[in-house]
């Protein structure tokens, strides 16, 4: 889809983004025209248009995810996403709607898009204008509008609008926890509690916002929702009452605005609700294990999609009682450090754990134990990066020897102390520049396989060839079996070694390894087959 901009258009983008934030102005650097600049920006702010300009979206977001922030606010007529500017644009049906929905997100609500704060302004333009070059691109985002269309030509069957929601799961197949709901519930805006419960055999929840215009925006965008695929449908209407009063934090009810609740076992009349609702929780809670269709998505670290959005392993692993998630104010279930044993230890180093374990979360600390070198302590920044790489690497060879993953009872990992024998078998990698899930919502968490055969490389400049790689991978001591560059990125190929233990050992000489001047190659498990 193009977008039939001016230059000064493409000024918008360029120096509003630069100079502009929610609520005022922002200098970037001194320059004799900054008050000139300032009188400019000053007016395009508050100048109202029905095109509403949003920055600072991740690069992830999709046009459903812009139209979400409109949604509450009236009818919207088209969408524009600049995913390379980090940017977007959304059209009202007139300039009262954009003029509320900015007012709002200038002076009362916080306009969040997958996690990610973004900032809201009129555009200079007075309309989006978009030709036929691309019409891919616009049948999806004529798909998305005739979506949003539909969704605000909806009448409630509750009366008006309120800041609590309930929520009731149909067809669930799979199990639902507080933690699941959170996590999707929250990438519309700030959840502030969450009571679960089960009535007439069915999991349902009620869902506390800190505003009607968020609560809106969630009910319009998720309702209907299936949370799973073709199961776990989200049905979403307004609730009667007004505000939650939750006196425990636990698995059952959160809230995530008093973290000091205590823990304490809920009983029904603490809830105000007597004896009509039971506060049983989900149905497959009780059961030891669960079966394959969760266990098989989970051990290959699938995001199982909830239409727009999609839940990360992360938030998969609290699903399926794999692994503890932490919420604000929560305590960890779980602890971060692992015991790896029956190492090679003549040719294990700190930084081929750290390397090797870095794929299923960030290492923070690795220590080869000094009287028994086949063993290390790998420590990982949070529980459930810890149970994906136990999950993941428990029993593959490593250098000719299955190696063994374990939970360690310790809680860390400690340095030694001055004058203690190390030999360098200890590492902190607190502040490496090398770990992949630095940011919150990270999109390498959708992207984590077991080991296989197969190597996913990123990052390669134009000038290396297919032959500089495979070369490069023949030289950790393995055989190269295929090599494909992504047809419509050529940054990006795929390598088959001729086994997973060559695969193993190729990543964790190869990630990083420098291919160019100021390109360092990125590997990665791949789920594909060449």
């Amino acid at each position: 889809m193009d977008f039939g901009m001016t230059k000064r258009g493409s000024d918008e983008l360029l120096s509003q983004t630069a100079a502009v934030s929610n609520g005022g102005i922002m200098t970037s650097q001194p320059d004799n025209n900054n008050d000139a600049k300032k009188v400019k920006l000053d007016r395009n702010l508050n100048k109202p248009s029905r095109v509403v300009h949003v920055r600072n979206i991740p690069m992830e977001a999709m046009e459903t995810d812009i139209i979400n922030l409109g949604i509450p606010f009236g009818r919207i007529t088209n969408v524009l996403l600049l995913k390379g500017k980090n940017q977007a644009f959304l059209e009202m049906a007139d300039e009262t709607a954009a003029t509320s929905m900015v007012n709002y997100y200038n002076n009362s609500g916080t306009p969040i898009i997958r996690g990610r704060t973004v900032y809201v302004q009129f555009s200079n333009h007075k309309e989006l204008k978009t030709d036929n070059a691309h019409p891919g691109s616009q049948i999806s985002t004529q798909a998305a509008l005739q979506a949003a269309q539909a969704l605000t030509s909806e009448t409630d069957t509750q009366g008006g609008p309120n800041t609590v929601l309930r929520v009731i799961v149909d067809n669930q197949i799979y199990p639902i926890t507080l933690d699941v709901l959170y996590q999707i519930f929250s990438r519309v805006g700030k959840v502030l509690k969450i009571i679960t419960f089960t009535k007439n055999n069915t999991f349902q929840a009620l869902i506390q916002y800190p505003d009607v215009i968020t609560a809106q925006a969630a009910k319009l965008s998720l309702d209907g929702q299936n949370i799973y695929n073709a199961c776990c449908t989200l049905r979403i209407d307004y609730s009667k009452l007004t505000n939650l009063n939750v006196k425990y934090n636990n698995d059952k009810s959160r809230d995530f605005t008093n973290p000091t609740l205590p823990t304490g076992d809920i009983g029904l009349d603490s809830l105000g609700f007597g004896g009509a609702m039971s506060m049983m929780g989900s149905p497959f809670a009780g059961l030891p294990s669960l079966g394959a269709p969760l266990t098989a998505a989970y051990s290959a670290a699938a995001g199982l999609p909830l239409g727009a959005f999609a839940l990360p392993p992360a938030v998969a692993s609290a699903t399926f009682g794999l692994a503890g998630f932490r919420l604000p104010g929560q305590q960890s279930f779980g602890g971060c450090v692992l015991l790896v044993s029956n190492l090679n230890e003549e040719m294990v180093t700190p930084d081929a754990l750290f390397t090797l374990f870095g794929v299923y979360g960030d290492v923070i600390r690795v220590k080869i134990l000094f009287n028994k070198k086949d063993n290390a302590l790998v420590q990982m920044s949070e529980p459930h990066q810890a149970q994906l790489a136990l999950t993941n690497l428990d029993k593959i060879k490593v250098y000719g020897k299955e190696i063994r993953v374990n939970p360690s009872k310790h809680q860390l990992v400690q340095m030694p102390k001055e004058g203690q024998p190390d030999a360098g078998l200890t590492k902190d990698f607190t502040s490496s520049p090398l770990h992949r899930f630095k940011k919150p919502g990270s999109k390498n968490y959708q992207n984590i396989y077991p080991p296989s055969a197969t190597l996913h490389l990123s990052n390669i400049p134009a000038s290396v060839t297919e032959e500089d790689i495979k070369t490069a991978f023949q030289d950790t001591g393995g055989s190269v079996v295929a090599f494909k560059f992504f047809p419509k990125d050529r940054k990006m190929a795929l390598i088959q070694m001729g086994s997973v233990e060559e695969s193993v050992i190729a990543l964790i000489k190869m990630h990083n390894y420098q291919l160019a001047d100021s390109s360092h190659l990125r590997v990665s498990f791949s789920k594909s087959t060449i």
